[in-house]
């Protein structure tokens, strides 16, 4: 669930809080409405029983200012035009685990990506978000399954200018037609374009790849260094060819691999004696909901 500004814990839905957050609709168009018709009809059937709204986007309410606004007129900024920051119950679940698994690292700097049809990384420090890939919305960062990740504005003023598209179709075309389908004119699915023959597949996936190893390189400069990688997410639970390249690529960064660990999908992922080390984890958000939900009914 979006919560916007003012939405940054879990809270108990009531008509007040059901009609702020319908007012956020047009910021998470593919998630927002289809949550609250959820809610609704849950409402409807199961009437009296409490609905509680968990935020995808408060876990990067930690963020500093700096790291939260656009460079756009401030008013923009006051009115709601930042970065917000999505997959937060996923990061918050990690944190969670990782905190039981390497207490000794847990609290340093790590970065986290969250890999699937939906992509995003967030680097933390202390266990908070200090800066995340996704922005205003699951658009941007990183190539994602449907969704063309990061793109220049300038793009959808001449897609509407000279191709003559309505904001519509414009819209359908970054959320639901790009990405790595949009990439190899083949799957969405990272498992059917590696099975691909297709070199448009292959291109999707060194796409894919590349982003997530320019974005390492960002969120470890925004924490002035790393000592974890922890890779989460459909992609990055079950892709081990996929991981192992990428941690190669990123071995400028400190992370030298270990190939069995990895291809054998053990929680660390990295020799012994790698400067930075890698882990995978099983993100549990549905834990989190249920966690949140019960505190928020507790009072």
């Amino acid at each position: 669930m979006h919560g916007g500004v003012n939405f940054v814990a879990p809270v108990r839905i009531d008509d007040a809080v059901l009609a702020e957050l319908a007012a956020l609709e047009p910021l998470a168009p593919l998630h927002q409405p289809h949550n609250l018709a959820g809610v609704r009809a849950a409402m409807k059937a199961f009437d009296g029983v409490p609905q509680v709204a968990c935020f995808d986007t408060a876990f990067h309410s930690t963020q500093t200012e700096v790291n939260r606004r656009f460079a756009l007129p401030r008013a923009l900024h006051d009115a709601g035009v930042r970065r917000y920051g999505f997959h937060g119950l996923s990061y918050e679940s990690i944190v969670a685990q990782f905190t039981r698994l390497a207490p000794d690292l847990a609290d340093k700097r790590v970065i986290v990506a969250h890999l699937g049809n939906g992509a995003s990384m967030c680097a933390m420090a202390e266990g908070r978000s200090v800066a995340t890939t996704m922005s205003f919305s699951p658009l941007d960062g990183l190539t994602m399954g449907t969704r063309c990740g990061h793109l220049d504005a300038a793009v959808v003023l001449y897609l509407m200018r000279s191709h003559g598209m309505s904001a519509e179709r414009v819209e359908t075309l970054l959320f639901r037609e790009s990405g790595l389908l949009g990439l190899s004119g083949v799957s969405s699915d990272m498992r059917e374009l590696e099975a691909s023959a297709a070199p448009e597949a292959a291109e999707a996936i060194a796409h894919f790849t590349e982003q997530v190893v320019q974005h390492m390189g960002s969120l470890a400069a925004a924490l002035r260094g790393v000592d974890a990688v922890i890779f989460t997410g459909g992609i990055g639970e079950n892709a081990a060819a996929l991981r192992e390249r990428i941690l190669e690529e990123c071995d400028w960064l400190g992370v030298h691999v270990d190939a069995a660990a990895n291809g054998a999908c053990h929680a660390r992922l990295t020799t012994p004696e790698s400067p930075v080390s890698a882990w995978m984890l099983r993100t549990d958000e549905e834990a989190v909901i249920a966690r949140h939900t019960a505190q928020v009914l507790r009072g």
